[in-house]
């Protein structure tokens, strides 16, 4: 039966004053954020617990590639001191523990429903709420919908001919069992060589019979030189929450990573191979010259750094010459490694380019490219998601008019948002990380943090004004995605096929649909517009009278 014809009893007064997709850091933070200012709020998630994305990406060796003192909440100073990270970089399994530290510490747990997927929100324009289906047949109506979905949480599994057919198991790397999967003389294949394959192959050839990696683009990689946190930092650390805070906001990344505030050219050659080669000795990103994404030649420096550094840790030279990356450095999202170059040297390890040999299927005894056959017992997909609008199409989200998300969006070829946290013709949708924001290239708990902040501002400004609705006006919502696209297609990422611009996914239309602008200038835009009480959007005080725009 279709969603939009079911005649659910109607309510005379909404179930909440908001309903949350998703139990992850952007949904929890929004649950927390909204109940403080005395709001109603319900939280449904479709996994069997709290933790979003991480609760999902079991992987081995799945771990975040932002520093732990960062990638965590900042809006609490007893949280940030009271919980405690171990390493550099955290893994999956502590990210989870942190997250369901909170749920607790917050008692978050009794308004967030787990084990449900919501399947559509319609804006019902008569009563001014959002009518939003669950998969069980029931309805609840809510005035603010915000889906906390992310931009990486819906898993992509190539279409392969001949999938069904493979005798083995096979995973994805982003839904993986919590049941340990045992590698241990199999004969394993991986597709897909992103941060996810990065991260599993060199754990999988350590136990695997043998494991063959199928390659389609060649990375760039960087050490993350992780290790456990001395016990000294982590107080220096705590007692310094303040100004970290600080930094993180005025940062362009969201982060503490360094930056050179200097053109590759404004230094001497031996200058820039110095900071290079102590950046790589340290691990973690690269410091960020300001017309690396800019200038190709200034670009090709940093390649040029990289690609030697594989030529010195791969001992088989053709092995190496597979590995080079031919892309502009830093146009698909970076890559933080330990021990994945190091991987080829293994005599149970075999590099296969299905660039120059596509897959052709799937068999029942492993995977055929147009050169051989490789006969595996286990396949692993590291292929990533339908990254940005994926998460967002899967729901059936319709607006004024029953107009879709998705059809406004031209299914993902025409986006437009305000800020990334509204779009027109959806009252009272807010979005976190959504298209347009600076999610993606930053760090997306410093971008969530300050998403859920500007929305419980905006929701209480609308309670104390008693006004009904508030979405963004056509010609600001124009004049931001223009300004999106302008900054985007002023840098080298656009002339890249990566996740960004959704060249992963068949038939998707390409684009990038993120805020270049960096985080601090975001985050300055953003409170401008509400210091001019919400330039750009329009407020209604109920059935259509507009109080300003």
């Amino acid at each position: 039966m279709n969603v939009a014809q079911q005649q659910p009893k109607t309510h005379q007064a909404n179930d909440f004053d908001a309903v949350i997709i998703g139990a992850g850091f952007a949904g929890m933070y929004m649950l927390h954020s909204l109940r403080e200012a005395g709001f109603s709020a319900k939280v449904f998630e479709a996994a069997g617990d709290v933790g979003g994305v991480w609760y999902h990406n079991r992987y081995p060796g799945a771990r975040c590639d932002t520093e732990s003192m960062v990638y965590t909440y900042l809006f609490s100073e007893k949280l940030y001191k009271d919980w405690t990270w171990t390493s550099r970089y955290p893994d999956q399994p502590e990210i989870l523990s942190y997250l369901n530290y909170v749920a607790d510490n917050f008692d978050l747990r009794k308004d967030i429903q787990l084990n449900t997927r919501i399947k559509a929100a319609h804006y019902d324009e008569a009563n001014e709420n959002w009518q939003i289906y669950i998969n069980d047949g029931t309805r609840v109506t809510a005035k603010y919908f915000i889906p906390a979905v992310g931009g990486l949480s819906a898993t992509n599994v190539p279409n392969f001919k001949g999938l069904n057919s493979f005798k083995g198991e096979w995973y994805h790397t982003g839904n993986w069992p919590k049941d340990k999967v045992d590698f241990k003389g199999k004969r394993v294949g991986v597709i897909g060589t992103g941060s996810s394959g990065v991260q599993i192959i060199p754990i999988i050839a350590e136990e695997a019979d043998h494991l063959t990696v199928f390659q389609r683009t060649a990375q760039y990689m960087i050490p993350a030189r992780n290790h456990q946190l001395d016990p000294e930092i982590i107080q220096q650390t705590k007692a310094d929450y303040k100004n970290i805070k600080q930094k993180v906001r005025n940062s362009n990344t969201g982060d503490l990573r360094k930056t050179m505030n200097c053109s590759v050219w404004e230094i001497t050659g031996e200058e820039r191979l110095q900071e290079l080669e102590a950046a790589w000795e340290r691990g973690g990103p690269l410091p960020s010259f300001t017309d690396v994404f800019t200038d190709e030649r200034a670009n090709e420096t940093i390649g040029e750094f990289l690609r030697s550094k594989i030529s010195e840790i791969v001992h088989d030279p053709k092995i190496a010459e597979k590995l080079m990356p031919n892309y502009y450095y830093g146009t698909k999202r970076q890559v933080l490694n330990t021990n994945y170059l190091e991987t080829y040297n293994r005599n149970n390890v075999t590099l296969a380019d299905v660039k120059k040999a596509p897959i052709e299927e799937i068999t029942p005894k492993g995977l055929r490219t147009t050169e051989k056959e490789y006969e595996l017992d286990i396949l692993v997909f590291a292929t990533g998601y339908d990254a940005i609008t994926g998460p967002l199409f899967k729901i059936d989200i319709r607006g004024r008019n029953g107009i879709s998300l998705k059809e406004k969006w031209n299914n993902g070829g025409q986006i437009s948002t305000y800020l990334g946290l509204a779009t027109s013709g959806f009252p009272n949708l807010f979005l976190i990380t959504g298209p347009e924001s600076p999610a993606g290239f930053t760090n997306n708990v410093a971008v969530i943090e300050s998403n859920v902040e500007w929305i419980i501002e905006c929701v209480k400004y609308l309670r104390e004004h008693d006004l009904n609705t508030i979405e963004p006006e056509q010609e600001a919502e124009a004049a931001w995605s223009k300004s999106c696209t302008e900054l985007a297609n002023s840098t080298l990422f656009v002339k890249t096929e990566s996740w960004w611009t959704g060249a992963n996914i068949p038939g998707k239309p390409r684009g990038l649909p993120l805020y270049l602008g960096g985080y601090k200038k975001y985050l300055q835009i953003c409170k401008e517009i509400v210091d001019k009480e919400y330039e750009g959007f329009s407020l209604l005080a109920g059935k259509n009278q507009k109080v300003n725009s």
